[in-house]
């Protein structure tokens, strides 16, 4: 393989695995806050400003991929 091949490779695995694990936590992050509300109404005002530092969070990380990305 040339260089521009593994670095076309290298661009693609970050950017896969960069949105798939951010992706695969705001999806737990909503679903187990979503269930937290169904069980206990009352704490959704509780949890909706960690619930959205929490996704922003991970959102971010998947900005960091990108960044990565476009700098190899």
């Amino acid at each position: 393989m040339d260089a521009e091949t593994m670095k076309l490779l290298a661009k693609a695995g970050a950017i896969a695995i960069g949105g798939a694990a951010p992706a695969i936590a705001i999806g737990k992050t909503a679903s187990k806050a979503m269930e937290s509300i169904g069980r206990n109404p009352e704490s959704a005002d509780k949890l909706f400003v960690p619930l959205l530092l929490g996704m922003a969070f991970a959102e971010a990380i998947a900005i960091y991929a990108l960044v990565v990305t476009f700098t190899l």
